[in-house]
């Protein structure tokens, strides 16, 4: 790269002779391509990128690139233009040691010039100084919310839930297939609404399916118990990645990564009991969960900031002039899973806690954008329970309690969020969790509670786990069932076709936003069209 190239001095006249990652810590230079051939030398002192790279929280900021090493080494990160990377921009990244799993992870800032670039990541040895072969993807950046530019079409998918119930890599279905049906379906970005792993399952080579047939697992170290230690939770990230078409999918599509139960442990909540759980030996909740954190933010491809420990889950991702989408975080700030029948607020009916609330109907009330997108891990409406408490009550999981009269528990804290963004236009829910498709309609007229505005609710999955459903519906707000599809008899495996994704379109002429539920093939079952106001 030359100081006569127009590229480059359109980069440094905004950005100084040091690129500055979205107002970081850290400031890399900015250093010239690799020319010429790389030194001759034997593969197995090279670094080893045995997970290829993933894009995450592309948005105005720009995005991250995620890269796992097999040692100490440097990442390098190369941004190329529509002449590949000839002309390269070379970032000089962090150190992946053995404190984060040997992950690294590189804030780029969105650049001048085209839309969709060429991204190819490198780790060099931090004693010998050997490189690695080079990983390579690509990234379409978010649309201009500049005056007068021109907003493009805005395309995403979401889903959740994978390899669970001990339904993993299949080889001889082609793995998990349905990040090949998405990644067909070419998405701006996707959204994954938690269970991004089944941390509490083991994955053994052989299990029974449908029709007497036998599933039969790529396994792996580590995978064989439930996760307990923090290298196994890690495990749980890097078998997932050792399918290929997940890889492929990650080089190319940016995620958006939130968490829920699974990450950790079923249905976990402060009062979690393992006691009586003979699979765990080490029975501390508080513990499992620390060391299921490390674990998500080491390998999810979410921005950080320079204390790992202060990155929030929950966040707010803005997506151009038509789309901001809000990630919400279920699990972090919630109150143990009772009766949910309190009469009043407490720390017993705490389920987003008071700040993320706060926050989310802010920011809901402040956004400009067109479309709001609300990322749910868990359904608004539908009943989860979560076994019996100690008087035989029924137990809940998520926000519903079965109670069709005004809200209680956890839905006192829905009842003051949606009252206080009554008016707010434009307001979508996506989730997962309940490992089925549905098309959810909320609507006062037919709620207890009738202090807010009608809105959707539309529900994916799984990606790759057992199919269930459908589960039944709260009436506290109001919720109808336009469509589900679920198997016919529980935990039915991926063979049986019940996985389901879902994608969004938004048209910038129309503004209007449509909602596909799309099955293992990426054919519709089931599509919503929603006109702006």
């Amino acid at each position: 790269m030359h100081d006569h190239d127009p590229f480059r001095r359109r980069f440094l006249s905004r950005s100084g002779t040091a690129l500055s990652l979205g107002a970081l810590s850290a400031s890399l230079p900015l250093l010239p391509a690799i020319a010429g051939p790389a030194p001759i030398t034997a593969e197995s002192a090279r670094p080893q990128l045995p997970y290829g790279l993933q894009f995450g929280d592309v948005g105005e900021r720009g995005a991250t690139v995620w890269a796992r090493a097999d040692r100490a080494a440097r990442l390098w990160v190369e941004i190329g233009d529509e002449d590949g990377f000839r002309r390269a921009l070379r970032l000089r990244g962090p150190l992946a040691s053995e404190a984060s799993d040997f992950t690294a992870r590189l804030d780029i800032p969105r650049l001048p010039g085209p839309c969709q670039r060429k991204i190819r990541v490198a780790f060099e040895d931090a004693r010998s100084g050997v490189r690695s072969a080079w990983s390579e993807g690509r990234l379409r950046a978010a649309p201009h919310t500049l005056p007068h530019a021109r907003t493009r079409p805005v395309r995403f998918v979401w889903g959740g839930d994978v390899a669970g119930q001990g339904w993993g890599i299949n080889p001889e279905i082609g793995g998990m297939r349905i990040f090949e049906a998405m990644r067909l379906r070419d998405p701006d970005f996707f959204l994954h609404s938690g269970d991004t792993i089944y941390a509490d399952g083991a994955i053994a080579a052989e299990a029974p399916a449908e029709n007497g047939r036998i599933w039969r697992n790529l396994v792996a170290e580590g995978v064989h118990k439930v996760a307990e230690t923090l290298d196994e939770y890690r495990g749980r990230y890097r078998y997932n990645l050792l399918d290929e078409n997940l890889r492929r999918f990650a080089a190319q599509v940016p995620q958006l990564w939130q968490w829920d139960d699974h990450e950790v442990v079923n249905n976990w909540s402060p009062s979690k009991d393992l006691r009586a759980d003979p699979r765990y030996t080490v029975k501390d909740i508080d513990v499992l969960v620390r060391r299921a954190r490390q674990a998500f933010l080491e390998y999810s491809p979410q921005r950080r900031g320079p204390d790992p420990r202060g990155t929030r889950i929950d966040r707010v991702i803005h997506y151009g002039p038509l789309l901001d989408v809000f990630m919400l975080d279920m699990r972090s700030y919630r109150g143990p899973n009772t009766d949910n029948l309190q009469a009043a607020a407490g720390a017993d009916t705490a389920f987003l806690g008071r700040r993320q609330l706060r926050e989310l109907a802010e920011g809901l009330r402040r956004s400009r954008a067109t479309w709001k997108i609300v990322a749910a891990d868990m359904p608004l409406g539908l009943q989860v329970p979560d076994g019996t408490d100690a008087q035989g009550r029924p137990r809940w999981e998520a926000v519903a309690n079965g109670d069709p009269g005004l809200p209680r528990g956890r839905e006192l804290e829905f009842a003051e969020l949606l009252r206080a963004i009554r008016g707010v236009n434009n307001v979508v829910w996506l989730t997962a969790d309940v490992h089925y498709c549905a098309a959810h309609h909320y609507d006062p007229s037919r709620a207890a509670f009738q202090d807010f505005s009608p809105f959707w609710e539309f529900v994916a999955g799984p990606l790759n786990a057992g199919s269930f459903g459908p589960n039944a519906l709260d009436a506290s707000f109001g919720p109808k069932v336009v469509f589900q599809k679920a198997p016919p008899a529980p935990n039915a495996s991926p063979l049986a076709g019940y996985q389901f994704f879902g994608e969004v379109n938004i048209d910038p002429d129309s503004r209007a936003l449509s909602v596909d539920l799309r099955d293992l093939d990426g054919a519709s079952v089931f599509t919503q069209v929603l006109q702006a106001v």
